[in-house]
C-alpha cells in the first residue's frame, strides 16, 4: 500500500469563523459539545470573569437556576429576620417572648410574608425603624419577583433547539470506499422543518517544516446537507473520496494535526415559528474507525406509529473497513504529510 498523503490544492474555506489561522498553540477543542465557544474572556479591569447576570440566569440549567433562585429567596428572608431580631420584640406586635430562637422564626416568617407581601397581619410593625426596614423588604421582594418573571418568562419564550447528536462520528463502509458519519435527532416533540447541516474540519497545517504553522479551514462536502422534516433521525455522512480532506488520512495524522469537525445546524421549529441554531464538535478523539450505527426507530407492533428510541442514537456495531490503495500521484510528490 503506498503511502497516505493529502491531495494538493485542496480548496480551503474563505470564510472567517472567529478563530483566524494563527492559533496553532491549542491542543484543546475550540467549540465544545454543547456549541459555546471554548474561550475565557479576561478583563483585568473587572476580574477573570466579566459578570453577566442576564446571560448567565437565561442559560443556565434548570435546576441551578431554581436552586440559585431559593437560596436567595431563603438567604434575603433569613438576613431581613435576622436585622428584625435584632431589634427586639417590643417593635412588633403579636411576638411571643419564648426567647431568642422563638423570636428567631416568628421574624423569619413575618420576613416571608413581607417580601412576598402576602400579610397575614399575625406579627406587625409598631416601631419607627421595624417600619422602615419592612417598607424597604417591601420594595426588595417586589423588585426581586419583577426579575424573576422576566427570567422565567426570557428562559420559556427563548427559541432554542434541542438536538441529540450522537457521542462519536465514525469512519464507515460507504459505497464503494468510506465515509465520515454522524447521527442527530430531535429530542423534542416539536417539528424541524428545512434542517441544513454544515461540516467544518478545522486543523494545523505545519507544511514542511520551514513553514510557519497555520489553521486552516475546510468545508466537508455531505451527501445530503438539507432535509425538508427530521421526523426521524438523520445519519449525516461526509464520502471520503479523492477530493476529501480526510482521503488517505488516518487517526493519528488528525491527531498529529489537532482536528476538529465543527458540526453547525439551522432549522425552523414551529413551536417557536423562528430559525433555530445549534452547534457541536467532534474531537479526533470522538471519532470511532470501523463502526456503523445500529436502528434506533422500528414500527409499534399493533399499532400505526414508529417507535424512536432517542437512547440508542450513539449505538454502533463493528465493522471491517475496506482496503484502499491510495495513489499517489506524479504531482503529489514532495508534498509534505500532515
Amino acid at each position: 500500500m503506498s503511502k497516505h498523503r493529502r491531495k494538493p490544492h485542496l480548496k480551503e474555506e474563505q470564510r472567517e469563523f472567529g478563530f483566524g489561522n494563527k492559533l496553532t498553540d491549542a491542543t484543546t477543542r475550540l467549540i465544545n459539545k454543547d456549541g459555546s465557544f471554548n474561550v475565557v474572556r479576561n478583563n483585568k479591569i473587572l476580574g477573570r470573569y466579566y459578570l453577566d447576570p442576564y446571560h448567565r440566569f437565561i442559560t443556565m440549567r434548570w435546576r441551578k437556576f431554581f436552586l440559585i433562585f431559593l437560596l436567595f429567596f431563603f438567604g434575603i428572608n433569613g438576613a431581613f429576620a435576622i436585622v428584625y431580631t435584632l431589634l427586639g420584640s417590643e417593635q412588633f406586635q403579636g411576638v411571643s417572648s419564648a426567647g431568642y430562637f422563638s423570636n428567631f422564626w416568628d421574624m423569619y416568617f413575618f420576613s416571608t410574608q413581607t417580601f412576598t407581601t402576602v400579610g397575614y397581619g399575625h406579627i406587625a410593625p409598631i416601631g419607627w425603624l421595624a417600619s422602615m426596614i419592612a417598607s424597604l423588604e417591601s420594595v426588595v421582594g417586589w423588585l426581586s419577583f419583577a426579575i424573576a418573571t422576566g427570567l422565567l418568562y426570557g428562559r420559556f419564550a427563548r427559541p432554542q433547539a434541542r438536538i441529540l447528536y450522537s457521542k462519536h462520528a465514525i469512519v464507515s463502509p460507504y459505497k464503494d470506499g468510506m465515509g465520515l458519519m454522524f447521527r442527530i435527532a430531535n429530542a423534542r416533540n416539536s417539528q424541524l422543518i428545512e434542517v441544513e447541516t454544515e461540516v467544518i474540519l478545522s486543523l494545523i497545517d505545519k507544511g514542511n517544516g520551514n513553514e510557519t504553522p497555520r489553521r486552516k479551514y475546510y468545508n466537508l462536502k455531505l451527501e445530503l446537507n438539507r432535509i425538508s422534516l427530521l421526523s426521524l433521525s438523520w445519519t449525516v455522512v461526509h464520502s471520503i473520496t479523492d477530493s476529501s480532506p480526510l482521503y488517505g488520512i488516518t487517526l493519528q495524522d488528525l491527531k498529529d494535526c489537532d482536528a476538529e469537525f465543527w458540526v453547525m445546524i439551522k432549522a425552523f421549529d414551529d413551536t417557536f415559528a423562528q430559525v433555530v441554531y445549534q452547534r457541536t464538535s467532534y474531537s479526533c478523539d470522538e471519532i470511532t474507525w470501523g463502526a456503523k450505527f445500529k436502528p434506533m426507530y422500528s414500527p409499534i407492533i399493533g399499532s400505526s406509529k414508529i417507535a424512536l428510541e432517542l437512547d440508542k442514537i450513539s449505538e454502533v456495531e463493528k465493522v471491517d473497513l475496506p482496503e484502499l490503495i491510495f495513489e499517489v500521484e506524479e504531482e503529489e510528490r514532495g508534498v509534505s504529510d500532515l
